[in-house]
């Protein structure tokens, strides 16, 4: 009699977490818990527009923008271990990109009013491309230095943003972002969508909403692939990955390329958002931010990426509803002991600092110590 063979890729409801196949267990949805929960998010975000005003839509809408800029560097920080600060760099390199591509000409500004399908993913591959020259002296450093390098791209980004008017609009005064047409319709105008009737908010919510889970499964796939191994690999050890027959130059090359690539998306949407985009806005500030939400969500994971972006766009809102009860001034001036945004730059200093010390995969790893600990009650293991 021939053994039975095994069929199964999922677990069965008597063994949990037991896997038959490599392929079930690096499934995106390995269990079927996880689908559930998937799907029942994906209706809960679906329906949010249709509960709230539109100034929470709209920081919801902020929150995909910021998770796509942070699954972005979280492929080269928290996989491939290179530390950037240039994200900022890169955003604004999308963010013109588009303006050029998709706005409309103003006087001296150029704009060539293209539809969306050119200007978004052409926003994502110029960042990339850029990435793709700047790569090789990049991964000649690592660690410290290699932080330092892209912190300057930052300043240098922002000289170049100041100086190139007909592109940028010029310090001070800025040009209007890309107009999201997406094959004649506007995602930024009322629409009537089954007989529904959506303000412009809540259209670019969905529109921003489809985007974002189409690249968030697109990095978890690649993170599963053998260049997501290659990434780990050079993050863990280097020298180990060098002499198995990892590249470390088309390795580290092709982090940055992909990394750059979805903070371009990200900048091109930010920028809708904004309203009016000035070079002040792509600045050090708005690095670290994206820094809080990889090292606060957790490194090395999609979904600890999502949940850093919930928590750096939410942070404003929070401190801003605390100005009542807290000797801070919710301007800019000096009717405090601090202000929103000095309070807010101090609250991400101080968790990046706990998480790294405490808990190196963040909120995430919050996540899975509180999941297991329910999981094996009431046993202590």
């Amino acid at each position: 009699m021939s053994a039975p063979t095994l069929k199964s890729k999922r677990t069965t409801h008597g063994r949990p977490r037991l896997f038959t196949t490599y392929s079930g267990e690096m499934a995106i949805f390995n269990t079927r818990v996880k689908l559930v929960w998937a799907i029942v998010g994906g209706a809960v975000v679906l329906s949010l527009p249709f509960f709230f005003q539109r100034d929470i839509v709209a920081l919801i809408t902020t929150v995909f923008i910021y998770a796509i800029g942070g699954i972005g560097l979280n492929l080269l920080t928290g996989y491939a271990g290179q530390v950037s600060l240039g994200q900022a760099f890169f955003l604004g390199i999308g963010a013109y990109t588009a303006a050029v591509l998709g706005g409309e000409s103003k006087g001296d500004v150029i704009g060539l009013g293209w539809d969306m399908a050119i200007w978004l993913p052409l926003a994502g591959l110029v960042p990339a491309v850029i990435a793709l020259i700047l790569a090789p002296l990049a991964a000649r450093v690592r660690g410290l230095y290699l932080a330092i390098l892209t912190l300057g791209l930052v300043f240098i980004g922002e000289h170049i943003f100041k100086e190139a008017t007909p592109l940028t609009g010029g310090a001070g005064v800025g040009r209007a972002p890309a107009d999201p047409v997406l094959f004649g319709y506007d995602l930024f105008t009322d629409q009537e969508i089954f007989g529904v009737e959506l303000d412009r908010f809540s259209v670019f919510y969905f529109g921003c909403f489809v985007i974002f889970v189409v690249l968030a499964l697109l990095a978890r796939n690649f993170t599963r692939s053998r260049f997501g191994r290659s990434f780990a690999a050079v993050r863990d050890r280097d020298v180990a990955a060098e002499v198995m027959g990892v590249s470390l130059l088309k390795t580290k090359t092709l982090a940055f390329a992909v990394s750059s690539f979805y903070a371009g998306i990200a900048g091109a949407l930010l920028s809708i958002v904004i309203g009016r985009i000035s070079p002040e806005t792509w600045n050090f500030f708005l690095s670290i931010d994206f820094l809080a939400v990889v090292f606060i969500g957790g490194l090395a994971t999609i979904t600890g990426s999502i949940m850093g972006a919930i928590f750096v766009v939410m942070l404003p809102k929070l401190v801003n509803t605390l100005t009542g009860f807290l000797p801070i001034d919710p301007g800019v001036g000096q009717g405090g002991l601090l202000n929103v945004f000095e309070l807010q730059s101090i609250i991400f200093g101080v968790l990046i600092v706990v998480f790294l010390i405490a808990e190196p995969r963040g909120l995430y790893g919050l996540w899975i110590r509180l999941r297991n600990y329910f999981k094996a009650w009431p046993f202590s293991y």
